[in-house]
């Protein structure tokens, strides 16, 4: 009995690893079964592409701004955005990976979400991310200048990456990813919050 209930557990874990949907009962019916490979234009596949490079620049914001200033605080989120977002993009990679789907395409960013929207020549992919200038501004400014640049750069690329990942709570099929999407909408509104709370204490009222 054991045997049988460890195969089934490690069935369905591989079952969730790919994508597919396992189907639980629930008081209103079954959850509708996802597809097992999402197709390359997919909200699954372009959230995971996106949300991927939209993650690694709030990584390397963070690691700059670890180096530029003492503040325990600051280093403090700074190292929770970037050990969080560094975990979650190798996961959407791996979605990619074990879907079979490029990690990189022709199509724009957020064309899964209708929005065609076109990177500027300023380096900002989409919207919400810091630009080239602002990006060499933080690798300059030091002290508690560079807390504050990074707080309002951070505050609005998480306000960015939260309009996507509501878009994949929407659109996107796999109940594993939606999950992902929904908790990174709750996480960083929460990250945005102490962020205006950590901006105040530095006279910064905007």
């Amino acid at each position: 009995m054991r045997t049988r209930t460890a195969l089934a557990a490690g069935a369905a874990a591989v079952l969730i690893a790919l994508g597919s949907v396992v189907t639980v009962a629930a008081a209103g019916g079954e959850e509708p079964p996802a597809p097992a490979v999402p197709a390359s234009d997919s909200a699954d596949a372009g959230f995971a592409r996106d949300m991927a490079v939209h993650h690694q620049q709030a990584v390397e914001m963070s690691f700059l701004v670890r180096d530029s200033t003492d503040g325990e605080e600051i280093r403090t989120l700074a190292y929770d955005i970037a050990n969080t977002q560094a975990n979650q993009r190798g996961m959407m990679l791996g979605w990619l990976d074990l879907w079979g789907l490029p990690k990189v395409t022709e199509e724009p960013p957020m064309a899964w979400m209708g929005m065609r929207h076109e990177p500027g020549k300023d380096g900002a992919l989409m919207p919400g991310m810091a630009t080239r200038a602002e990006l060499d501004r933080l690798r300059k400014t030091k002290g508690e200048a560079a807390e504050i640049l990074y707080l309002r750069l951070m505050t609005a690329h998480h306000k960015g990456g939260i309009h996507m990942a509501e878009g994949c709570v929407s659109a996107c099929a796999v109940p594993a990813e939606k999950r992902l999407a929904q908790g990174m909408v709750d996480a960083q509104q929460s990250e945005i919050d102490l962020m205006a709370e950590l901006l105040r204490k530095r006279g910064v009222r905007d």
